[in-house]
């Protein structure tokens, strides 16, 4: 599911809501997402799972193509964990 796709099926089942203002909502619960994440925070989405950032160390790399060796800076990447329920769901227990 894409985003559109979200914004349209939320407002499909909640007609009271102008199409606007839904993807408002969503726009804003995204990026608040992305702007803890980019604090550094963790953001948990209960029965959903968890977004955090994790660090990766700096590292010697190779060039699949070339075979040479290349210096991979540090960084961070985001990482979500599971939920139980949607772990559950995923695997046919509720």
């Amino acid at each position: 599911m894409i985003r559109s796709e979200l914004i349209q099926k939320i407002a499909d089942e909640n007609p009271h809501l102008y199409q606007r203002d839904v993807e408002r909502i969503v726009n804003t619960v995204f990026e608040e997402v992305t702007g803890a994440m980019a604090k550094g925070d963790r953001v948990e989405l209960r029965g959903f799972g968890a977004f955090s950032v994790k660090k990766r160390d700096s590292r010697t790399g190779r060039n699949p193509r070339t075979g040479e060796t290349v210096y991979v800076e540090e960084k961070h990447v985001p990482f979500f964990k599971t939920g139980k329920l949607l772990r559950d769901r995923l695997n046919g227990k509720a």
